[in-house]
């Protein structure tokens, strides 16, 4: 997306959830993914982190040791908390082999503009990066019979007259709805590639979200033919 669909996005997204909203959602949603196992000194990293509010969430359940990655300068200059912040790209990360405990997405592969090439870099970087206990945690959208209701609701122009939310739900589909059908397209693709890189701990499809808790598994290393 360019600037100015950025903007728009924007807009539309602060219209569907405001940021105290969105940050009650991400501190109740980790809270549930585990987070209250994991250790306060853990170096933690989200990824496609936007304007912070998942890195809001995390200062409040305790964690201290926060990084963060996003490809637009402007969205992170709204982030004014503690968190480290790098202008990257997430298909090449600037992290070291198995420095991290914990990358988390939540909402952001799905904006990947190429699949499965640029899902599988991103996955790859990701499993280079955290420790072998490590964990990853993505929530994306999927095409569940709640989102499925949702996309018939934003749809209908009385409905969208009467409510904000499904209104700023229907201007973000639209900004963004090449990258977004793509990935609705290919659920098969995305989980056989999640379970390739990952072994699963915990997932599930629900109220229009696949949510995957995994460890990484080890690199597939090819043995390198000796000349002839």
């Amino acid at each position: 997306m360019d600037d100015l669909t950025v903007s728009a996005w924007e807009a539309a997204y602060l219209r569907f959830e405001a940021p105290e909203e969105e940050i009650r959602k991400f501190i109740a949603r980790l809270h549930r993914l585990g987070a209250k196992e994991w250790p306060h000194d853990s170096r933690i990293v989200e990824l496609f982190c936007g304007r912070g509010n998942g890195l809001n969430a995390l200062t409040r359940l305790g964690f201290k040791n926060l990084e963060a990655v996003d490809l637009s300068p402007r969205l992170l200059a709204q982030y004014k908390g503690p968190a480290t912040c790098y202008v990257a790209d997430c298909r090449h990360l600037p992290f070291g082999d198995a420095s991290k405990d914990i990358v988390i997405v939540q909402g952001g592969l799905h904006h990947l503009p190429v699949l499965p090439d640029d899902l599988e870099q991103t996955l790859a970087e990701i499993q280079r990066v955290l420790r072998v206990d490590g964990r990853v945690i993505f929530v994306e959208p999927w095409r569940t019979p709640f989102l499925v209701l949702a996309h018939l609701a934003s749809d209908n122009p009385l409905l969208r007259r009467l409510s904000n939310k499904l209104d700023g739900l229907a201007i973000m589909i639209e900004h963004e709805r090449p990258t977004y059908e793509r990935w609705l397209s290919m659920p098969p693709v995305i989980t056989a590639l999640a379970h390739y890189y990952f072994l699963p701990v915990h997932e599930s499809f629900s109220w229009g979200k696949w949510s995957f808790v995994g460890t990484p598994r080890p690199p597939v290393v090819i043995p390198k033919q000796n000349p002839g």
